[in-house]
């Protein structure tokens, strides 16, 4: 039986690739960090197979501890300060944990069993924002990067770093660059989730008004269920390689919002929102879209879920959960 270790084992993804990983046969091992976590009752609850480890990201000593206890045939680095408008907040603390911790890492492994005899794959979750201020449509494996805030540079750092050991020690890693994927398991924070609720609580009539930052940008959103398959199908190739993974078609927020309240019915949604400055970036990424061809013809992974499918789930798993809470009745 293969073992894989997951970080940000307690994130939309790390618990959507649990949950592949363990249909496919594998025990699955997720780091926590701390003794106290507090979403790891509910990630066991959830994933009742998942096997906690404590390490932390920012601590060598403590990654090498948990790769020589777990002795996992693959690792996936799904841990990060991932949180765009926090990173802005906390840079020192997100070049740390995002970027110094994807070296941490690779180190451990190249010290536990990065060998050929021990061959440890490695999956390293890189991010469209590495592209920022985009240099070409879409964007592929060979565009430049460009980052716009701390959490993109850190990425850039941790996709580099990751290509680095590959080039230099042999070891077997991967790099997923990841555009903007979403599910009904997405934190209450960032922004598509915050939209999928706010209109849930509002067709409930719990609920008045969605503030918003800037609703221009345009993102290639995707169903997070879809992109885990990507991340373990690099780790079963025969060579190690980096792939786009994304829809190839891009959304505005504006169009994620018209998107959601229609689909509750709320046609004349204008009413409903307004903007405040406060949600505004410092620096804005104003377009990503990426193409995944080189994902779809050497992994054979495409998208199954579209943007309006992955909308329309996200706002009946929030209506749901808020007429659960006010003990009402979904309409």
């Amino acid at each position: 039986m293969r073992r894989a270790l997951i970080t940000g084992i307690t994130g939309q993804d790390g618990r959507y690739l649990a949950e592949l990983l363990h249909s496919q046969g594998y025990e699955v091992f997720g780091l926590l960090k701390g003794q106290n976590n507090p979403r790891s009752d509910m990630v066991q609850a959830e994933l009742p197979f998942v096997e906690f480890v404590a390490a932390d990201l920012q601590d060598l000593s403590s990654l090498v501890a948990a790769l020589e206890q777990v002795q996992p045939d693959e690792v996936y680095n799904l841990g990060a300060i991932s949180f765009v408008a926090l990173s802005f907040k906390q840079a020192e603390l997100t070049a740390n944990v995002t970027g110094l911790g994807v070296l941490r890492l690779l180190e451990a492994i190249r010290m536990v069993g990065g060998s050929v005899n021990n061959p440890i794959r490695f999956y390293q979750a890189s991010s469209s924002e590495m592209f920022g201020k985009v240099r070409e449509s879409p964007q592929v494996e060979t565009t430049p990067f460009y980052p716009r805030s701390p959490y993109g540079c850190a990425k850039v750092f941790g996709h580099d770093i990751t290509v680095n050991y590959r080039d230099s020690y042999g070891l077997y890693a991967c790099s997923g660059i990841l555009f903007n994927h979403e599910s009904p398991r997405r934190g209450i924070e960032f922004v598509t989730r915050k939209v999928t609720n706010a209109v849930a609580r509002i067709k409930l009539g719990l609920q008045e008004t969605l503030v918003l930052g800037d609703m221009d940008p345009r993102r290639d959103w995707g169903f997070a269920g879809d992109y885990v398959k990507a991340m373990w199908l690099m780790l079963q190739q025969d060579e190690p390689d980096d792939y786009v993974v994304a829809t190839g078609h891009t959304h505005s927020v504006r169009d994620f919002v018209n998107a959601a309240f229609c689909h509750v019915g709320l046609d004349d949604w204008e009413g409903f929102v307004t903007q405040d400055p406060r949600f505004f970036r410092p620096a804005e990424v104003d377009l990503l879209v990426g193409d995944a061809t080189k994902a779809h013809e050497k992994l054979g992974w495409k998208p199954e879920v579209d943007f309006e499918q992955l909308v329309a789930m996200m706002v009946e798993n929030d209506l749901q959960i808020e007429a659960a809470k006010a003990g009402l009745k979904v309409p």
